[in-house]
Formats: structure tokens, sequence, C-alpha cells
């Protein structure tokens, strides 16, 4: 009984060498030279103990026992390729995302459909998280990240602005009227992020505004705000980029005509080292492309 397994160079050595008849032959095609693949045969020889071949002048053959051994390894190497050429081609037509739940859920997801169309060959999944995930590590291919788009070892592509303005469903417009002044009270509560909404108001020239009691339901993220607005709960703050379909379609209206910036930009991430694959260029190229259309249409509509 071995007491320990041969090492893999060695068995490797032996297989191309049994396949070929010749250590000469054996070392081209594995990019060493003969006495490499010799020597590496001599050590599997010794740990089993037994002859694998008969060595003559210009070639060599197998004995009994080598010719058993070899059936057996040629399988293992024959099983082990197949394996690696599935997974290597399940890797290729798979691309992993993550994005920020908001953009995920309002804005890509919609649209996943057009690219698949455009590429029918690719699974995308598509994970949602408020923490920006860690790419280049075998679970995403890239992601969607917001910020200044200086993140060490990776690519960032920008696709647009974050911007935020109020916005309700059409039948509190009148009630949300004059919700520009906070001093003005108004019938219906703010729903989104304080912070965002102390920004809105100071770019609007209302510097710290008291907006305490002004809050209605606090719930965890942007779309779930926009579902409360389009439900009549309330004056959402939101991006008009990110809900221009829910605007297109008459869901939510703006409740003011200005949009304030908040300073970052939404950005297509990948790492460095994987801009040759060609799943993530497609992808990219694409989500560029509905990105500048998402831009040009919130333009026509003036915001």
């Amino acid at each position: 009984m071995l007491d320990t397994l041969p090492s893999l160079a060695s068995v490797r050595a032996f297989e191309a060498a049994a396949r070929h008849g010749s250590f000469a032959k054996a070392a081209a095609e594995l990019g060493t030279t003969a006495a490499s693949v010799s020597y590496h045969v001599r050590q599997l020889e010794q740990q089993i103990g037994m002859a694998l071949f008969v060595r003559h002048a210009q070639r060599v053959a197998l004995t009994d026992d080598g010719a058993a051994i070899a059936s057996e390894v040629s399988r293992f190497f024959d099983g082990l390729r197949a394996t690696l050429v599935s997974a290597t081609d399940a890797h290729a037509s798979r691309l992993s995302l993550t994005a920020l739940p908001t953009f995920g859920s309002s804005w890509l997801t919609p649209r996943l459909g057009r690219f698949r169309a455009l590429c029918p060959d690719l699974t995308v999944e598509l994970d949602l998280s408020e923490a920006a995930q860690p790419l280049g590590q075998g679970r995403f291919d890239a992601g969607i990240r917001n910020g200044a788009g200086n993140w060490p070892g990776l690519r960032a592509i920008p696709l647009f602005p974050s911007v935020f303005m109020p916005l309700c469903s059409p039948a509190l417009t009148d009630a949300a009227r004059g919700i520009g002044d906070p001093t003005r009270p108004i019938e219906v509560p703010l729903l989104g992020r304080p912070d965002w909404w102390a920004a809105w108001y100071e770019q609007l020239g209302q510097w710290r505004p008291d907006l305490g009691g002004r809050f209605g339901t606090s719930l965890s993220a942007e779309y779930l705000d926009a579902a409360a607005a389009i439900a009549g709960q309330g004056v959402a703050i939101g991006s008009p980029i990110l809900f221009a379909d829910e605007i297109a379609a008459g869901r939510l209206v703006p409740a003011h005509d200005f949009v304030a910036h908040a300073g970052r930009r939404f950005w297509f991430v990948y790492p460095l080292a994987h801009g040759g694959r060609k799943k993530i260029a497609r992808f990219r190229d694409w989500v560029c492309g509905e990105a500048r259309r998402a831009l040009e249409q919130i333009e026509v509509r003036g915001f």
C-alpha cells in the first residue's frame, strides 16, 4: 500500500509517455525535456515498486503492469479534461452581476430582457446588495456601484449621475403643492432618506431646513419609497433616472421640478484583469448604451 499518492507531475509524465511510446514526444507535448519525463517516470516506478516501461534506444514500451495502470490513468485524465471543458464552457456562458437594490430592481431588471434578446447564449445571474461585493474572486464577474469611481483594481465606466427630486402619485400633486418651502405645511408625509431631503432643500436654497415631524413610513430602500409613493402614502425623494419608467407610465410625477445632485455616479465595474472577457465586454457595451438612452429620455423631459 502506498503511504502517499504519487505526484501529479510524475503521473502526467507517465500518461503522456504511455500514449506516445516515447519520452521525447511526451516532453514536446508537456513543454519540457525528455530527461525530465524520464526522471518523473523513474520516480513513479520507484514509489510504486514496479517497472512501467521497457526502455529501447529510440522508444519505450509499456510492461504488462504499465499497460494496466496506463489504461486507468488515461481514463482519469480524460474525465478531468471533460470536467474542465464543461466548467470552462459553463463559466463563459454565465454572467454573474452584483448591483445596488434600487438600481437592480427598478432600472436594470426591467431592461435585462433586451440584453437576453441580443445575447441569448448568456445566462445572467443578478445579486442585489447594499454592500459592495468583491469582484474577481469567482462569484461575481462585474457589478454596478455608486460612488466616485476610484476603486483599486477595478475598471469603472460611468453610467449616469446620482440625482434626486420629489416624486409622488398624480393623485397627490395638489396636496404636495408648495413642497419647495420647508416652512409651509403640506398635507402628505415625506418618504425616503432625511439626508437626501435635507440636501435637496439646501441645493434649492433652503439652508438647514427643519424637517422634524414631516416623515411618514421609514423604509429600507429607495425602490420601496417609490412603491409607497405610487400607493399614495407620501412624497418620495428619488432618482428621475432610476424611476423613469414609472414617470413615463404616469405612476409617478415630479412634485417639484428641481433636481439635486448627490456628487456621485453609477458605474459599471469589473476587475482590470478581466477586461478581455467577451461576456463582460458584451454586457458593458449594452449597459452603456442603455444608460445613454436613459439620459437622453430625462433630458427630453427637462429633468
